[in-house]
């Protein structure tokens, strides 16, 4: 195996990426990003941004996208654990409207790759998580679209029973709280060509 190892899953595009880990005693070594290794494993775009962000317990942010600059996220977990969700945006696609969810923990070190035109969001299962993703285009917040956490007709599976947690312990910003459902989006202009 090389450094970096690709997992696809059911979304095409959608992937998760296994990172060969060093360690020892001391603690533990690992490569995060390579960019010859990550063409090889078929993310051929350079990132322009990264962003920091740490939640406690039961924060749900998203699902959120950017339609006239849409972004393609390398993302994963440094401390903690959260519940990561894509929603596969392209109108083309025959999984348009599929979701996937994963864990992405401190401890699993799993990273996964959320093309541009998906919807993305996640729950912080555990107190003090901190969530790093690198961006393939810049933040425009007039440019910012979202869809409801709880879109039925996406349905996506969030494990609060697992977790231990209940709908009403979930903290969401108002603007979160306040998102369209997918069925209400104008499909013609979601991803617009530049």
């Amino acid at each position: 195996m090389g450094k970096f190892r690709r997992t696809d899953t059911p979304i095409e595009g959608l992937f998760l990426v296994e990172t060969t880990v060093f360690g020892d005693s001391r603690g533990f070594f690992m490569e995060t990003y390579s960019l010859r290794d990550f063409q090889d494993l078929g993310i051929s775009t350079s990132f322009v941004q990264d962003n920091h962000s740490r939640s406690n317990r039961g924060v749900l942010r998203g699902l959120h996208f950017q339609t006239l600059h849409p972004q393609g996220k390398l993302i994963r977990v440094i401390a903690g654990r959260v519940w990561d969700v894509a929603v596969d945006l392209r109108v083309e696609s025959p999984t348009f409207g599929s979701c996937y969810g994963i864990e992405l923990s401190a401890e699993n070190k799993l990273q996964m790759y959320v093309p541009p035109r998906f919807a993305h969001g996640f729950l912080t299962i555990e107190d003090g998580s901190e969530f790093l993703y690198s961006c393939t285009d810049y933040y425009h917040p007039e440019d910012e679209g979202g869809i409801l956490w709880n879109d039925p007709d996406i349905g996506i599976q969030w494990p609060l029973e697992a977790f231990h947690l209940t709908e009403e312990q979930l903290m969401m910003s108002d603007k979160d709280r306040k998102l369209f459902l997918l069925a209400s989006l104008d499909k013609t202009c979601l991803f617009p060509q530049k």
